[in-house]
């Protein structure tokens, strides 16, 4: 099962966030991801940034020794 992570570093911005998110589910990563965007960043949640982020959703090997 491939993990998905969403990287800070691939949007622009002045204070050169480096947080990384990952999570098993697109929605669950998502939430996470709108979370700290809004948090953090002073973004705005609307269905276009969500989908926005949907877009920079990458995927990797999950770890082999899952709990």
């Amino acid at each position: 099962m491939a993990r998905k992570f969403i990287d800070c570093r691939e949007f622009p911005s002045e204070m050169k966030c480096t947080i990384a998110i990952s999570a098993d589910s697109t929605d669950e990563l998502v939430n996470a991801a709108v979370t700290h965007a809004v948090s953090v960043h002073g973004e705005h949640d609307s269905p276009q940034f969500r989908a926005e982020l949907r877009k920079a959703i990458h995927e990797m090997e999950a770890p082999r020794n899952v709990a």
